[in-house]
Order: C-alpha cells, then sequence, then structure tokens
C-alpha cells in the first residue's frame, strides 16, 4: 500500500510579526492603510531599503523576477527606512518611488519605527512572513533573492496543503503617469555643437535638446527598460546616468542597471555596448580585462582623464577605468570596503563614487563620493585625497573652511573656470563650490530640487534638477548665497553594548538545498574596524571565521563598528555536476554606545535566524 499523504511541512523557526507602522504611510495602495492582517493569507517579503543606497537599488532590481513569478501568491512591501534627513521627507520617497521603478506597496518609515521592531541594523534587509504571520527568515544585503525564491517555493507548498494559502492579485496600484519631457534626469553633457545631451534616467533614454535645454531635438533608446543594441528607436537602456564625450563624433553613456557603458554615434544615433556584459559583478569576479567580457556594477558616472574613460562604479564603492585603444578595463581605485580613506588607488575606500569631472590641465580628477557626503580628487599618479567629509556618519548644510564644511549626499562635480569646483549637493537642494586655493567651501544657489549635475554653458551654468525633471539655467554668482549653517549625523539609535570582551556573531544559514562552498578553501569572509580605531583594542582585521571576540576599550564611551561579512555557498546534492554558487555580502555601520551591564554579545543576520534572539 502507498501513503500517498504530502510529506511533513519542514520545520523552521517561527517569530510572530511585528505591525508595520510608518507615519509617512503607504504609497503604491491607491490610497489604501494596511496592516499585517490585510495580507494574511499571503506570503509577505519586507524590504527595507532608502533611496541613497545603491545595494538597496540592486535588491528592488534582484526582486523583480520573484514578484512576477509569483504575483498571485507573494506581496512584496517596501519599508523605506532614511539615513539621511532629506530621506525622510515624504515627497522624497515618493519621487524615488517612481524614480527607481518600485512597483510594489511602499510604507514610508521616517521615523524608523519598523525598523526598529525588526531589529533591523543594515540596508538593504529582507525579511519573509509566511502566511500565518510570522517571521521565517531575515537576509541583510544583495544576493538573497534564489534563497528566498525556494523559500517562497516550499512555503507555497506547505500552507498551500495546511489551507492557510491565499492567492490573488495583490495590493499594488500604479500611479498615474506624469506627462514632463524629462522624468528625473541624471546627467546632462554639452555636444560639440552646442546641443545638451541629457540621460533621461527613469525613461531608459537619453534626450538630445536644443542649446535652450528645453527643446526636444531627438530621443535615443525605445524608452522600454531593456538592453540591447541598435538604432535610436530600438537601442535599450536601463536607468542610464553618465555621460562623456569620447570624441566629436561619439558620447560613451554609463548604462548604470545594464552594469554596462554604451556608445552613443552622434551623428547615426546608433547605440552599441562598449564594457560589461549585463551581468552585475560580484566578489571573485574578474577586475580586468576584455572590456565585453568583465562584468561591472552600477557605473553611475564617467569621465574622460589621461586617455581613459574613468568610471564611477558605485556598486562596489570602487574607480574603474576603460581605455579605449585596447578595448580593456579594470580597477584602478577602491578596495570594495565602504568609507572614505585616502591614499595610494589600491589602499583607497570610497562610498558610492557618483559624479565625475576632469579639470582641464589634466592634473586631477574630481569626485563626488555620495555617501561620505564629499568631495574627493585622484592626483595624476593615481593617489585619492579628501577635500570636503568625513566619513559615513557626518553630512549637513555648512559652508566655511573644507576641514568643518559639510555637503549631503552629492551626485554631480563640475570643474568651473577659475579652477573652483561647483559640487552638485543633492540632498541639499544645492549648488555647493570650493576653491582648492583658500580651501574655502560655499553656496552658489539653493532651491534646487535634487541637482545631480551641472554643465557650463558660456558664462551660465546649467543644472540638473532632477526631481523638478528639467534642466535649470543660472547665472554663475560673484559672491555666494548666504545659509545657515546646519549638522547632522546619520539617524540610528546606538546600540548599546558592554565595554571590553564582546562577542561578534554574524548569522550565515545556508539556504535549504545548498551548503557552504569550501572546494577552494574558506567560504566565509569578515573584516572588522571601528570609528573612531582606539574604540577597538582587539579584534580588529581580516579573518575567515564568521565569529570574532573583539575588545572595547572602556575608555571611548561610543562610535561604529564596521563589519563586512561575505560567505558562499553552492547547490548540494551528489547528482549535480556543476552547481550553482551564490555569493551573500553585507558591510555594516553599527553605531555602538558603551554601557555597563550592557550586551556582552553582538548579533548580526547576514542570512537566516539568530537562534538566541
Amino acid at each position: 500500500m502507498t501513503d500517498s499523504s504530502p510529506a511533513p511541512a519542514p520545520r523552521r523557526v517561527r517569530v510572530r510579526a511585528p505591525e508595520l507602522i510608518g507615519k509617512g504611510g503607504w504609497l503604491n495602495t491607491g490610497g489604501h492603510q494596511y496592516t499585517l492582517a490585510d495580507l494574511r493569507g499571503r506570503i509577505v517579503v519586507l524590504d527595507f531599503w532608502t533611496f541613497c543606497c545603491v545595494n538597496c537599488l540592486h535588491v528592488l532590481d534582484e526582486l523583480r523576477e520573484l514578484e512576477e513569478k509569483h504575483r498571485d501568491t507573494v506581496v512584496v512591501v517596501g519599508v523605506h527606512s532614511p539615513k539621511f534627513v532629506h530621506e525622510a521627507e515624504h515627497q522624497a520617497v515618493v519621487d524615488a518611488v517612481e524614480r527607481y521603478g518600485v512597483e510594489h506597496p511602499v510604507l514610508d518609515d521616517p521615523e524608523l519605527a519598523t525598523w526598529k521592531q525588526y531589529a533591523v541594523r543594515a540596508w538593504p534587509t529582507l525579511v519573509v512572513i509566511d502566511p500565518e504571520g510570522y517571521v521565517v527568515a531575515q537576509h541583510a544585503g544583495e544576493g538573497h533573492v534564489h534563497a528566498i525564491e525556494r523559500l517562497v517555493a516550499e512555503l507555497e507548498a506547505e500552507h498551500a496543503a495546511k489551507g492557510t494559502l491565499r492567492r490573488g492579485d495583490g495590493p499594488y496600484v500604479a500611479p498615474e503617469p506624469e506627462p514632463t519631457a524629462l522624468r528625473f534626469p541624471g546627467k546632462a553633457l554639452v555636444l560639440p555643437g552646442g546641443n545638451i545631451l541629457v540621460s533621461d534616467t527613469t525613461r531608459h533614454q537619453l534626450v538630445e535638446l536644443a542649446e535652450d535645454g528645453e527643446t526636444v531635438v531627438r530621443r535615443i533608446g525605445s524608452g522600454v527598460r531593456g538592453f540591447a543594441d541598435g538604432g535610436a528607436q530600438t537601442a535599450a537602456f536601463n536607468e542610464p546616468q553618465g555621460l562623456a564625450l569620447l570624441d566629436d563624433s561619439a558620447v560613451v553613456v554609463a548604462d548604470t542597471v545594464n552594469h554596462a557603458l554604451r556608445r552613443l554615434d552622434l551623428g547615426s544615433g546608433a547605440v552599441t555596448t562598449l564594457a560589461g556584459t549585463g551581468r552585475q559583478w560580484w566578489q571573485g569576479s574578474p577586475t580586468s580585462g576584455p572590456a565585453r567580457e568583465v562584468d561591472l556594477s552600477s557605473p553611475w558616472d564617467v569621465a574622460l582623464f589621461g586617455g581613459r574613460v574613468w568610471i564611477a562604479m558605485a556598486g562596489v564603492h570602487q574607480l574603474w577605468a576603460y581605455d579605449p585603444a585596447d578595448g580593456t578595463v579594470g580597477v584602478v581605485a577602491g578596495t570594495t570596503n565602504e568609507g572614505l580613506v585616502d591614499g595610494p588607488g589600491a589602499e583607497a575606500w570610497f562610498a558610492q563614487p557618483s559624479g565625475l569631472a576632469a579639470a582641464p590641465d589634466g592634473e586631477r580628477l574630481w569626485l563626488a563620493d555620495s555617501e561620505t557626503s564629499a568631495l574627493r580628487w585622484v592626483d595624476r599618479a593615481g593617489v585619492v585625497h579628501t577635500a570636503v567629509g568625513t566619513g559615513l556618519f557626518d553630512f549637513g548644510h555648512r559652508d566655511g573652511a573644507a576641514g568643518q564644511a559639510l555637503l549631503q549626499h552629492p551626485l554631480g562635480v563640475t570643474v568651473l573656470p577659475d579652477g573652483s569646483v561647483a559640487v552638485s549637493d543633492t540632498y541639499n537642494h544645492a549648488l555647493r563650490r570650493y576653491d582648492p586655493a583658500t580651501g574655502e567651501v560655499s553656496t552658489l544657489a539653493t532651491d534646487l530640487r535634487e541637482p545631480s549635475d551641472a554643465v557650463l554653458v558660456g558664462e551660465d551654468i546649467v543644472v540638473v534638477e532632477s526631481a523638478r525633471h528639467r534642466l535649470t539655467r543660472l547665472r554663475l554668482p560673484e559672491e555666494a548665497v548666504t545659509v545657515d549653517a546646519v549638522a547632522h549625523r546619520t539617524r540610528r539609535a546606538a546600540t548599546e553594548v558592554a565595554p571590553g570582551a564582546l562577542r561578534l556573531d554574524v548569522i550565515f544559514q545556508a539556504p535549504a538545498g545548498q551548503k557552504l562552498d569550501t572546494r577552494y578553501g574558506p567560504s566565509t569572509r569578515l573584516l572588522v574596524s571601528a570609528t573612531p580605531p582606539e574604540l577597538l583594542l582587539k579584534g580588529e582585521g581580516a579573518g575567515t571565521d564568521l565569529t570574532r571576540a573583539l575588545e572595547l576599550d572602556p575608555a571611548v564611551p561610543e562610535g561604529v563598528l564596521h563589519v563586512s561579512a561575505m560567505a558562499a555557498s553552492c547547490d548540494d546534492g551528489p547528482a549535480n555536476e556543476y552547481p550553482a554558487c551564490h555569493v551573500h555580502q553585507q558591510d555594516w555601520g553599527v553605531p555602538v554606545r558603551l554601557t555597563e551591564g550592557a550586551a556582552d554579545r553582538l548579533a548580526l543576520v547576514l542570512a537566516g535566524l539568530d537562534p538566541q534572539a
């Protein structure tokens, strides 16, 4: 006799999911305000994100296929949890949801209420809630959607058998499109004939405007998200950003979400691919080689410097370069660690470099390092310097001496005729100026809605007002604008930990059907440092164990622990000759406050659930 009863459901840790609370309310729901009870019977994936975070944008792209494949059982809910002050503005969240093509409900949580309820510590974090309202998995960082896909399949089978799965249309309601000529433009470039080329990012096109910056001359690209070479009407881009002249007849385009560099022939409008495979670069991938064979990661801007096209590789916190002479691409600065460290290119740290501009004399490449709210530059020898900015956690709007001046998530830089630098200070809605001769920072203009780039046109500067969907022409002022100084720090409550010995546990549980990949040695990596460095008496540096004994100096009352973890897992099973392998990685910046009697263990979840929680 054959037993035809279904296999018993897998036993997994379940924790009752806290309610979803956000003072900003719900977006993409047609005005409906949801609770978890309204979503009961569906598999809910919470995506804790903030729109400044390039890793969060990567996860948005990873989730698209999951949402499409399981649209009748899975509801993805974006929980917007701001890092910068600007990101707590409701209209800024509304803009970001449209800008990045978010096609699921979003809860605007400006006070981090739901973030705290779920004990989230990093952007991005994904939390899976089963149809009965229990948390069954948590993942920090990128590269986890394959594991969530497997878990979703298990939950569908398990809850269909129990009668607790509810299929049907989800709560997403698309907003009405706005009829503007540009939609969240990113970067601009003055063409040899005087027209202005603009990356119309949200519409996946390039738009050539007349010299007035308003009249549309032509559009390049189909306007549909995709990756295809071809003529002006058939080529496809995916959220293009940076633009630079290769020569008088061609432009190189940073095709950001396609992880590629494209070439636009200005005469014919034809688009071809110069570099990238369309796949995102991951740890362990080649870092140099034939340009069409090397993966890139969210190239955000490009500039010609020293005969090569330098690339602000925002997705991996590096600078790369494409050599048009031999068709190769490779890393020129940055370690992939996120932060602000100057020095030789191979040792420097960046945080989402997003804007580039070469000085006309060829001596400096200026860059906007957005997540450190910094203006930095590279000299001809490849050494990295910082002009303005102190690190990942301090930002604001303060003029004066560069050593104490503050920016807020700048995205663009423009070299001015006198050798000074205009900074598109995006989240301050301002155009700032840094003068290398005096070391002073001033404000040129305010009330610019999320400026992301600027170009010189005669005696004027034309600013890309991304969130006003237009170019704005300004006469360069002779005097700076006076503004009230304001300073901020990242809005996250410090975690209280005991001074002295602290056990750091990075939780990683290989997804079902997978095991750690140990074919070529240890499959995990852990890097720990601190700000200020004096906070850590013991435990700093790199290693392969995901558990680390730290010692914190009782004389340093508070600081930030920087933790970077990576784990590689592969499909398990002797019948699988060529198992698929996956890299899971995340960087945490954890503010800590040393408190007598507080916890002597700090757990950070990379994948799974903390068994001691």
